[in-house]
């Protein structure tokens, strides 16, 4: 047996260093291949913070004053803040459901006070605010009713506030005539 191994020497220690190498090898390749499987982690949304807007509540309230809300507050919300209408206030003409905007007026006019305007200003007493009035406001302008109203707050709800009166003629949600008799009567803050 001696012989045989004395013979067979070389052959063995090319065997037994193959062996080595091989298991070596397995070994290693086992050590890269065998990692857990990858774990995707998808990022969460993050909720948006609605953004504070102030307001100045005028008129028939308990409180008036300027106060801070969010953007996605109502003009009824400033009414409540500002301690809630008075029992002189006329809501029929205040929209109630419309979004606050940053610097905006809310006006709660008296009963029987001429026409007045949800965000009106001051230097332009009597003009309806088309960002503002409510369809039942609205429908005092000459030569508005029910259906021009209607699209004039579907259009504003949908887009935003007029950036001016003209847009309402520009829109084609009033006819040039109509916006000619009524463009004195309105603004748009």
């Amino acid at each position: 047996m001696a012989q045989v191994l004395e013979r067979y020497r070389g052959t063995l220690i090319v065997l037994v260093l193959m062996g080595i190498i091989g298991g070596a090898f397995a070994f290693f390749y086992k050590q890269t291949t065998a990692r857990p499987p990858l774990e995707v982690v998808l990022p969460t949304a993050t909720p948006k913070v609605p953004k504070e807007v102030k307001v100045y509540v005028t008129g028939q309230v308990v409180h008036p004053g300027v106060y801070t809300l969010r953007e996605s507050d109502r003009v009824e919300d400033a009414i409540r803040i500002a301690g809630g209408a008075t029992s002189e206030a006329d809501l029929i003409r205040v929209n109630l459901a419309a979004r606050v905007r940053d610097e905006q007026q809310v006006h709660v006019p008296k009963l029987g006070d001429g026409a007045a305007s949800t965000s009106g200003s001051p230097e332009q007493p009597g003009k309806i605010n088309v960002n503002g009035a409510n369809e039942a406001l609205l429908e005092t302008l000459p030569r508005v009713g029910e259906v021009t109203a209607k699209k004039i707050i579907d259009y504003r709800t949908k887009n935003g506030p007029f950036k001016r009166p003209e847009d309402l003629r520009d829109l084609k949600l009033v006819t040039a005539s109509v916006y000619e008799e009524i463009k004195d009567l309105i603004t748009a803050e």
